[in-house]
This record gives C-alpha cells, sequence and structure tokens, in this order.
C-alpha cells in the first residue's frame, strides 16, 4: 500500500504494523506449496525475491520514468531477513503451526531492523527554512503528491507530519 511507496510515510508506527502483517500471505502461500509439493524449505525466501525485482522494476519505471520521483523516495521494503528466518523455522520443526507462530513472530520482528539501515538516513533531523524536520519530511513536502488524502499523511499525531488545511510547503 501507500505506507509501503513512499519514504515520508514509513513512519514507526503504522509502516512497522500494517506491511509486514499485509506481505506475509504471499511468502506463507508458496512456502507451503513448496513445502507440500516438493519438500523444499525456501519458498517464502523465492517469493519475497521474486516480489522484491518486481517492485524495483516498479518503482524503476513507474516512479521514475513515468513521475520522475527519486528512487530513494520511493523504494520497497526489504522483506528477505524475514523471509529467511521463516523458511528457517520451517526447515528446523518441520511443523507448520510452530512456523506460523514462531516464524511468524520472528518476521514481523525482524522488519523494522531489517529495514533500518535503507530508513536510518531519511530520519536524519535538519533545520529547513528555521523549522526541525526529518529528510522524508522535506521529500513529503517537495514531491506533493496529488489526489491523497490529508488523513493518511497525519500518521504521527503531534509531530512535524501533521499539517494544518495546505499541502503545500
Amino acid at each position: 500500500g501507500d505506507w509501503d511507496f513512499w519514504s515520508d510515510w514509513k513512519d514507526r508506527r503504522l509502516w512497522v504494523t500494517v506491511t509486514p502483517i499485509v506481505l506475509i500471505t504471499f511468502p506463507a502461500a508458496v512456502q507451503y506449496f513448496l513445502w507440500e509439493r516438493f519438500r523444499q524449505p525456501w519458498g517464502a525466501t523465492l517469493c519475497v525475491l521474486a516480489l522484491l525485482f518486481g517492485e524495483w522494476v516498479n518503482r524503476y519505471f513507474n516512479f521514475w520514468g513515468w513521475t520522475y520521483f527519486p528512487v530513494n523516495f520511493v523504494f520497497p521494503a526489504i522483506l528477505t531477513p524475514g523471509a529467511i528466518l521463516l523458511d528457517t523455522v520451517l526447515l528446523l520443526s518441520g511443523s507448520y503451526l510452530f512456523t506460523a507462530i514462531i516464524g511468524g513472530m520472528a518476521w514481523g520482528l525482524v522488519f523494522y531492523p531489517g529495514n533500518w539501515p535503507i530508513i536510518a538516513p531519511i530520519h536524519v533531523p535538519v533545520e529547513y527554512n528555521g523549522m526541525l524536520m526529518s529528510i522524508a519530511d522535506i521529500q513529503g513536502y517537495n514531491y506533493v503528491r496529488t489526489g491523497t488524502p490529508e488523513y493518511i499523511r497525519m500518521v504521527e499525531k503531534g509531530t512535524l507530519r501533521t499539517f494544518g488545511k495546505d499541502v503545500a510547503p
């Protein structure tokens, strides 16, 4: 969804919870198919790598090629560490229930630390026109997307991400 498209919406509350919950369904389905039919424990990793490749193609051609948004503004989330843990839990346990409980928990818990090296540079505080903002916020104000509801941008009530009626900087 939109929380994974834009770097200024990759916040520490909703993006961390919404994205891994939504994205675990496809790796789990491919993992089940490959484990049940072929006893191969790398279904989630294969699915995530294919999804990541497709996302990079989408982000490059659609966001950069058509609208010239910077690629560092629309990068996809990295799901590979969680998928490797999910496959490892299935390989070691051989149980779908154990994989769903322990592997699913590992998938969710490693999501934010796995993406932190990519997200850390855009959370650096800078002074911009006399205001303290993050680089992600500056990107969001300089590259205003048309047709986006204002309430979606108000993901962190009480911080610099909430703004009044105007969407222009």
